[in-house]
């Protein structure tokens, strides 16, 4: 028997797209329903390649609804499948757990959710096929799930389907814990899983899945976003095809400003990364992070002038026609071209700069310091200090990188104007 299905996760309806500012002419509009499109794409998919069924491995939503709006829309593309006859097989995620949501719609009649208090089974007879599930009744899910899964059933395709951290991994809470060898032992063809927002093929015999979410929802999580077309024959899986979804890609642009003597000859290294990441965006909305990297006699002018220069991008985009790119943040990871302490000067003026440079906070002060912020940090908002994008102004590393910044703003300030290569730009 030969069959084609869907397998997606961590959809996170509505979910807003984190860490990005409003500027006159960004795209606001566009990126509001980014989830919601991205999900119209996937249906859409589904679709045009007429799949025998799609499986959805947790976390559709990113929470309780709002209104019911959020049913309503997911409710409509169900119907879209079902009229093409397309059963959709569905278990909670952390997000979406039994817990969490109080809101509730009658299941459209192509849907099948899962149990949260066991395991469960559905058979598709017509295509020799067996899907093993079991969502999450809670939000954190600290026991393996897996274990408590039937063992394969050596007539029919065996698929399990799993919302887990697997043995961990970085930025994921480790929820439902497993590992590949765990899920190897039951004897099934294919592990749909879901959680990790990042694709990565765990193994191929049997094949272990993380198909990544389907729309990245802020920096940190870049590159192409979908899911994957499974096509199996003879019982066996032949092809695995990984498809984009996204209707936003999100983008890191490192800009190598080391010789650059003036913001004149960087604007056009920063126009070019942008319109390279478009490219590879494929027309889609672009969100950037621009990182200007490597030690430049202008380190302390792009410092003192941050604000200047992230607009001065940002209009650049505009000007250069990147009307797709959105410049989420602008990163300065510069350092100065020469040392303070090479100041060639041995009057009292190059002995300030160079002592300026001797001023370093060794460890045991580094620490009392970063005691005495954590009071501030612990009022700090929680999506702000632990968020997407974290700030956390009690970090020792912070705290270093805030003080080469304030030496080289010193020195900037103390040469007045500065070098006069750097008025030219």
């Amino acid at each position: 028997m030969a069959f084609k299905f869907m397998h997606a996760a961590d959809v996170h309806l509505d979910s807003p797209l984190r860490g990005l500012e409003r500027y006159e002419g960004a795209p606001v509009e566009e990126i509001r329903g980014a989830t919601r499109r991205a999900f119209e794409n996937l249906v859409a998919l589904a679709i045009e390649e007429s799949v025998d069924f799609v499986l959805l491995a947790g976390d559709v939503y990113d929470g309780d609804w709002r209104d019911y709006n959020t049913g309503l829309f997911f409710s409509g593309q169900m119907g879209r499948l079902n009229d093409h006859g397309i059963p959709v097989f569905l278990i909670a995620g952390n997000h979406d757990a039994a817990s969490q949501i109080t809101k509730a719609l009658r299941a459209p009649p192509n849907l099948s959710v899962f149990a949260t208090r066991a395991p469960e089974t559905w058979v598709l007879e017509h295509l020799g096929v067996a899907i093993h599930g079991q969502g999450f009744p809670s939000r954190a899910v600290t026991d393996d799930l897996s274990r408590a899964y039937p063992q394969g059933d050596r007539a029919l395709f065996n698929i399990g389907l799993l919302h887990t951290s697997l043995d961990g991994r970085p930025g994921h809470e480790p929820y439902a814990p497993c590992t590949a060898d765990g899920l190897r032992a039951k004897g099934y063809q294919y592990w749909a899983l879901g959680h990790v927002h990042q694709r990565e093929l765990i193994a191929q015999d049997p094949h272990i899945l993380f198909p990544g979410n389907i729309q990245g929802r802020h920096i940190r999580e870049t590159g192409p976003k979908g899911c994957t077309l499974v096509r199996v024959e003879a019982g066996g899986v032949v092809e695995i095809e990984p498809r984009s979804l996204d209707v936003v890609r999100w983008a890191i642009c490192p800009v190598d400003v080391t010789d650059a003597h003036n913001l004149d000859q960087i604007f056009p290294r920063v126009e070019q990364a942008l319109a390279d990441a478009s490219d590879a965006a494929e027309g889609r909305l672009l969100a950037a992070r621009l990182r200007l990297v490597g030690r430049s006699p202008i380190h302390s002018r792009l410092h003192a002038e941050h604000e200047r220069l992230v607009n001065e991008c940002r209009a650049l985009a505009f000007s250069a026609g990147l009307t797709d790119v959105w410049i989420e943040k602008l990163v300065l990871e510069t350092r100065p071209s020469a040392p303070l302490s090479e100041s060639p000067r041995e009057d009292a003026f190059g002995g300030l700069l160079r002592s300026i440079h001797a001023l370093e906070v060794d460890g045991e002060r580094l620490a009392a310091l970063s005691a005495e912020l954590e009071a501030l940090a612990l009022k700090l908002p929680p999506a702000l200090r632990g968020g997407d994008d974290p700030f956390d102004p009690s970090e020792p590393e912070y705290l270093s990188g805030c003080l080469e910044d304030v030496k080289s703003l010193l020195a900037e300030r103390l040469r007045g104007q500065g070098d006069p290569q750097e008025k030219a730009g």
